[in-house]
């Protein structure tokens, strides 16, 4: 049970990791149209998040990879329950990552239009879909022993929706603080405007959402049960005002930090109220998936950590060289995409 346990939390930890690193990708996107006013502006925007995004990603490829190995049985339930919502995320992160590479090919407005349009919808609609996704899992599909008896639009019901809404709003928090350290001039002058607007809005969801969570699931059952567990989402709560005592400050670099724990805490929040529900059913506790009853082998499992505590450290050290060979301010300079 200690190596079921260890993964389960593993998992939940690679998940966060990912909606970290690549949450203000996808909030700098979204923002995109908005503060982005010259085309100047725009490739500024784009050569922020250019060198790192598609190294944010692995982030997802590893999550769902030890999704499918160390719990076999979620990933075929979820890839089947999730299939359509999982199928537009993964479209819409291809378009994304089309949209960089092709937005600079052509000098004409109609073909810059369209790419941009595309950057727009390929990093706001993931940012949704992920929250409407996992607040869903937080409340429990309807699926048993004969599948899935669900559909798409059942998975827009008000707590999936309030969902996506709070991750759209940490995604943006996230970007705009991002701008404020990687931009200059009017820009930065814009995005440290959208970063204080923009946390208002997240307060608001996170209160409204902590709310719903305790009539639409049962993720409080677990901190009732240890109180000390609510620890977690009091720190949550304490990263998200420090957010906006060190935005007061203008210092970007520990706001943005502030940012990347809040995402983190906020995750961790739904991952504790699950354990040991993996993917909970809302036809009956007999149908949980749970990090017992869905697991792999032992054997699997020690093989995996050992893979995992061998690369990991390699991964992460890769990435924080990267971060540290493109820190600093964007330069007209420094404009590739």
């Amino acid at each position: 049970m200690i190596l079921e346990t260890i993964w389960f939390f593993l998992w939940g930890l690679l998940w966060a990791v990912f909606f970290m690193t690549d949450g203000f990708d996808f909030g700098v996107g979204t923002l995109y149209p908005f503060l982005g006013k010259t085309d100047t502006d725009r490739r500024v925007m784009i050569n922020s998040v250019g060198p790192l995004w598609d190294g944010n990603e692995v982030w997802l490829i590893t999550a769902g990879g030890v999704t499918f190995a160390a719990f076999p049985l979620v990933y075929a339930t979820m890839f089947s329950s999730l299939y359509s919502a999982l199928m537009l995320i993964l479209f819409a992160l291809i378009i994304r990552g089309v949209s960089f590479e092709f937005r600079g090919k052509i000098d004409h407005p109609l073909w810059k239009k369209v790419w941009d349009t595309a950057i727009f919808v390929g990093s706001a609609a993931p940012a949704v879909l992920f929250g409407v996704a996992f607040a869903n899992i937080f409340r429990g599909l309807p699926f048993d022993s004969q599948g899935y008896h669900g559909t798409l639009l059942s998975l827009l019901n008000p707590y999936g929706l309030l969902g996506g809404g709070l991750f759209l709003c940490l995604f943006l928090q996230h970007g705009a603080l991002w701008l404020c350290l990687k931009t200059t001039g009017p820009l930065h002058d814009r995005a440290v405007s959208a970063a204080n607007t923009i946390w208002y809005g997240l307060l608001l969801l996170a209160v409204i959402f902590l709310i719903a969570s305790a009539m639409a699931t049962t993720l409080y059952d677990n901190y009732l049960a240890r109180p000390v567990l609510f620890l977690v989402p009091a720190a949550a709560v304490a990263a998200l005002l420090g957010i906006k005592v060190l935005l007061k400050k203008e210092a970007w670099a520990g706001a943005w930090f502030s940012s990347a724990l809040t995402i983190v805490l906020c995750t961790f929040f739904g991952i504790i109220g699950l354990f040991p529900k993996l993917f909970p059913s809302s036809l009956g506790e007999q149908y949980h998936l749970t990090a017992y009853n869905a697991a792999s082998s032992p054997l699997t499992l020690k093989i995996m950590l050992t893979v995992v505590v061998l690369v990991i450290p390699v991964v992460i050290a890769y990435q924080i060289w990267a971060y540290l060979l493109f820190r600093g301010k964007v330069a007209e300079g420094d404009l590739e995409y």
